[in-house]
């Protein structure tokens, strides 16, 4: 087996184990012990993972909590704001825009509340703040409200998302990793906003640099599906390496 399908394999088995011996990879993959040691510590290095006595287990330590909206909306606030700003600019009048819900999507109000532009949204805080703005044709997802994120989630498919075009998916994550992609710690949320990645032709994801190497309780898709990565800060090799991969355009925001 090539050594990346292999290590996407071993990733894929301890996420889905919690916890394995090295052993039982060994025999699992078939390869040495001195192969799994190397797989393993390479998957440790980027941080989802953690060595643990005779193998190796996945590293809870990253993963983020639901928060409430609030307690998110005072960190990382000035970057959010630079991630917004950027991320305007790829809005033009006449889009058909998605706008999740978050501390940083909510950012782009400032910056498209003067363009003719109809916005799907799920979140809550930019329903309000949109109400002054009768240039914005907006249109809510509906459904369960979840107070602590300001948001509505669904809990199956809904058909308005198969009765609009939407041209740009602008999508918030309480954490990303390589090893769980996209994440959100909603699961009222979670199959909203999978559906809307595979209905949008363009997916934006705005995260600020606290977001990577870290997981939620869902995966909403992978990070191969984003087209767009906007964040505030150069991620790490391995990040720059697999954007160009899988031709992500990085947008740093400065």
């Amino acid at each position: 087996m090539i050594k990346d399908k292999r290590i996407n394999k071993i990733e894929e088995y301890i996420i889905e184990h919690k916890s394995v011996s090295l052993d039982e990879l060994m025999n699992v993959f078939n390869v040495s012990k001195n192969t799994i040691r190397r797989d393993v510590q390479e998957l440790v290095e980027k941080g989802d993972f953690k060595k643990v006595y005779g193998g190796v287990a996945v590293n809870d330590d990253k993963r983020a909590k639901l928060e409430s909206f609030h307690d998110r909306r005072v960190r990382n606030q000035t970057e959010k704001e630079m991630i917004g700003k950027v991320a305007a600019n790829y809005v033009q009048d006449g889009d058909i825009i998605f706008i999740d819900s978050g501390t940083t999507t909510i950012e782009l109000i400032e910056y498209i509340n003067n363009k003719q532009v109809t916005v799907i949204t799920n979140s809550l805080d930019f329903i309000i703040r949109a109400l002054p703005f009768e240039n914005l044709n907006v249109i809510t997802a509906g459904g369960i409200l979840e107070r602590k994120t300001k948001a509505f989630g669904i809990l199956k498919y809904m058909d308005i998302l198969n009765a609009y075009n939407i041209n740009k998916a602008f999508m918030a994550s309480t954490g990303v990793s390589l090893s769980n992609g996209v994440t959100n710690s909603s699961p009222l949320e979670s199959e909203l906003k999978a559906s809307i990645v595979n209905r949008s032709s363009e997916v934006f994801l705005l995260v600020d640099h606290d977001k990577f190497d870290k997981y939620g309780l869902m995966t909403y898709c992978g990070l191969d599906k984003i087209d767009y990565l906007v964040t505030d800060t150069m991620p790490n090799e391995v990040y720059e390496n697999y954007a160009q991969k899988n031709n992500i355009q990085l947008i740093i925001a400065e």
